[in-house]
């Protein structure tokens, strides 16, 4: 009896002291997840009568680069060098299904930067909008990696995001099966630098240099494609700059340069 009240006492001890401990972990978990649901892509917002000589060129607000429009698109690649910027703000290269002439959902996957005084941060996340973007974690991203990033539907409500240092031969892979707030279309095949949502306004997008997609195709309808005939697009700020030139080169290559 004596022993058992002993270790009874030494239990509620122990429990009053893991208490604490275990509330301030759980909160700052929530924390945590909290800040990572604030990240969000947003579909292209297009600018109507963008001061413009280019036919061949649409702008938007906060996306850039290069988009296929049809149907039965069902896998996007490409591979970058994660870039550095050079003026504070943040900016996301990403590959992605649909978003563009589809408004129910958005399979992507991709890298932020920040620029912050002197510090540069990156982050590797995967998303399916209209759910928030989530950080991947046990995965570390330098300026000069090479990144390869793909996207695969499985179905119009499951499929993979895949990122791969290529340099520090790391992979990070995430499944979506199913449970997921909107239904692909399978419509769109994209290639994007974006001024991405966080707290539900535009971040102050950074000066990247140049993202360039290289390898960069499709699966349409069971078969590998390439950029050809892609939709181009530029970013413009809502005072009318003009803030990236962006196009594709060859078969498989799609560039955005900050202007």
């Amino acid at each position: 009896m004596k022993f058992a009240a002993v270790a009874s006492a030494l239990l509620l001890a122990g429990s009053a002291v893991a208490a604490p401990n275990t509330l301030k972990r759980r909160e700052a978990n929530e924390k945590r997840v909290a800040a990572s649901r604030l990240r969000q892509t947003n579909p292209p917002a297009y600018i109507e009568g963008a001061k413009t000589n280019n036919s061949n060129v649409e702008y938007s607000t906060n996306w850039a680069g290069a988009v296929l429009i049809g149907t039965g698109y069902t896998s996007v690649t490409g591979t970058f060098t994660v870039p550095t910027p050079t003026t504070s703000g943040s900016g996301s290269a990403w590959v992605g299904i649909d978003g563009d002439t589809c408004g129910t959902a958005i399979l992507q996957t991709g890298i932020d930067w920040t620029k912050s005084g002197s510090s540069i941060t990156y982050d590797a996340w995967y998303e399916w909008y209209p759910d928030y973007a989530y950080d991947f974690s046990g995965i570390t991203l330098s300026a000069g990696d090479s990144i390869t990033v793909t996207v695969t539907a499985t179905s119009k409500t499951s499929g993979t995001a895949t990122v791969k240092n290529n340099t520090t031969g790391k992979s990070v892979s995430h499944t979506f099966s199913g449970g997921v707030q909107g239904s692909l279309c399978e419509y769109n095949a994209e290639w994007i630098v974006e001024d991405y949502s966080s707290g539900g306004s535009l971040v102050s997008f950074a000066d990247f240099g140049t993202v360039t997609f290289t390898g960069a195709s499709a699966v349409k309808s069971g078969t590998t494609v390439g950029v050809t005939g892609s939709t181009i697009i530029d970013m413009e700020s809502q005072s009318g700059t003009v803030l990236t030139n962006c196009g594709t080169t060859g078969t498989s290559s799609v560039y955005c340069t900050y202007v």
